[in-house]
């Protein structure tokens, strides 16, 4: 049953209390509107079909993504420092509205706004951050999304084509000697390390002994921001006898080095080896598809990269035409 109550010469609250449901209670400023509210809702209640969506018109998008960088952020292998730049963003845009008023209109703008000052793709992981908070607010905090998840009804950016550098012949070799002569002790093993295991920039500066055993030749990397569970990934002889040389840190981890520094040393490494257009994530791309190159199939080649995409998997493998060649005989 609804009743109402005038609150003042502008304002006529209404409250329906039912059996089995939540007390329902909404301000209008004029009765008519009040009372059309009531009469949908009652409805509603009547057929089955009520959803309450007070949770959701109570609740900012901000306080969604506090919820989610509290749930999740501890669970990442760097502890969330790379998704707080965009989180804070994402705060900044839409944090003031709330979630039944989020719609697809929003998101768009943003996209739009964002497209003029960074990569598609970095747009496209910052839309994927909000999509993931709100997922996770309706799934594990019960709020509904009246309109349905609004990252979801966009368009997202059109990335460009695959980067496609691999190492050239003696490139390889070339990056080595310039590594040795580097201030950072480490990068000439990082850069092993990267092309025999093609893992992430952040999964090896956030590698710890813990996670390695050498006897088994195996790696653990716990949870990522692109994973919901750990990897385990094989590891060569070429990386055993580099990890089995290094001494042991009091800390716990094997480089002792942040992911930014990891950038400026190779950077420094690629100017002295004389390899332009060379960037530290092409190790990944080289490693994936020297994967390939040894008979490897698509899922033990998944499995070690961490890749749950085919597709971006595919954009990371660059096969050269030569070795194909020498299979078709």
């Amino acid at each position: 049953m609804a009743v109402f109550e005038k609150r003042g010469p502008y304002q006529w609250r209404v409250k329906i209390r039912k059996k089995g449901f939540p007390v329902q209670t909404k301000t209008f400023h004029t009765k008519k509107n009040a009372e059309e509210w009531a009469k949908k809702t009652e409805s509603e209640m009547e057929r089955g079909a009520f959803i309450c969506n007070s949770a959701a018109e109570q609740t900012t998008v901000a306080e969604i993504l506090d919820l989610y960088e509290r749930e999740n952020f501890p669970r990442l292998v760097d502890g969330g420092k790379r998704a707080r730049g965009p989180l804070t963003l994402l705060k900044k845009h839409f944090g003031h509205i709330s979630v039944a008023a989020l719609r697809s209109n929003h998101v768009a703008t943003f996209r739009d706004l964002r497209l003029k000052t960074v990569s598609p793709q970095s747009v496209k992981h910052e839309i994927g951050l909000l999509g993931r908070a709100l997922k996770s607010a309706q799934i594990d905090a019960g709020i509904h999304l009246p309109h349905g998840l609004p990252t979801a009804q966009i368009r997202m950016p059109k990335l460009p084509p695959g980067r496609d550098r691999r190492l050239q012949v003696g490139e390889e070799q070339r990056l080595i000697d310039a590594a040795i002569t580097s201030k950072s002790k480490a990068i000439e093993n990082i850069i092993i390390i990267a092309l025999e295991t093609g893992a992430r920039r952040g999964e090896i500066a956030a590698m710890r002994w813990e996670h390695i055993a050498l006897k088994s030749r195996t790696w653990v990397i716990p949870f990522g921001e692109t994973r919901k569970s750990p990897r385990t990934v094989p590891l060569s002889f070429k990386a055993i006898k580099i990890l089995g040389g290094i001494p042991r840190r009091i800390d716990g981890n094997v480089w002792g080095v942040e992911k930014d520094s990891i950038t400026q040393a190779f950077t420094r490494v690629c100017k002295r080896a004389e390899s332009e257009g060379l960037r530290f994530h092409d190790l990944r791309h080289e490693a994936t598809s020297r994967l390939f190159e040894k008979g490897l199939s698509i899922m033990e080649v998944a499995s070690i990269t961490g890749h749950k995409d085919l597709k971006m998997l595919v954009r990371y493998t660059h096969l050269r035409a030569e070795n194909l060649a020498e299979k078709l005989g």
